[in-house]
């Protein structure tokens, strides 16, 4: 199947999601729920605090830290100034649904860049805490990355190909951060 025919099929898996979402939304605590998370994900935040958090234990969480911190940097530049770029995606809403309040991007929907740091970063969490971590660090970042087609900043599917850009570069991410921390 070519990306051409493909669209429809994207395009209904995103009208299918948005009316599951749709049935949470007004409730308190879905609300209450998403839409901080989505403001957390705003510029890693809750990937950075959770990492100075580690970082305070030991000298090894704080060179771990520091490592996050850098990795997610370098992921933010490669999704928001390069992978964005490629497929410049018109956003379901310029500023997200009207019951909530949240930073209006500046860059394209596709693919959603708190969904790829977030995987990024539980890729990173769970190579230094060992796989019983994995359950926390991937529900965190499933959280993070569904809040944002929750506030309906972004299209469901882009939240999917965040989550894929961002298991791909957490996989890159771990090998050289376990050669920076040798």
């Amino acid at each position: 199947m070519t990306p051409t025919e493909a669209l429809p099929q994207i395009a209904a898996f995103d009208a299918w999601a948005d009316a599951q979402l749709e049935l949470l939304r007004g409730n308190p605590a879905a609300d209450f729920l998403f839409a901080n998370a989505s403001h957390l994900g705003d510029f890693s935040v809750i990937w950075h605090i959770l990492g100075l958090a580690r970082g305070l234990t030991s000298d090894e969480r704080a060179d771990q830290a520091l490592a996050l911190s850098v990795m997610l940097g370098v992921e933010s530049v490669l999704v928001n100034q390069g992978v964005k770029r490629l497929f410049r995606r018109t956003r379901p809403t310029e500023t997200g649904d009207d019951r909530y309040t949240i930073r209006k991007p500046t860059t394209s929907s596709f693919p959603s860049g708190h969904a790829s740091s977030a995987f990024v970063a539980a890729s990173l969490l769970t190579s230094w805490g060992g796989r019983r971590t994995a359950p926390i660090w991937f529900t965190l970042a499933t959280v993070i990355g569904l809040s944002r087609a929750y506030v309906r900043i972004h299209h469901a599917s882009d939240v999917v190909g965040g989550a894929v850009v961002g298991i791909a570069l957490g996989a890159v991410a771990t090998r050289i951060a376990r050669r920076l921390l040798a």
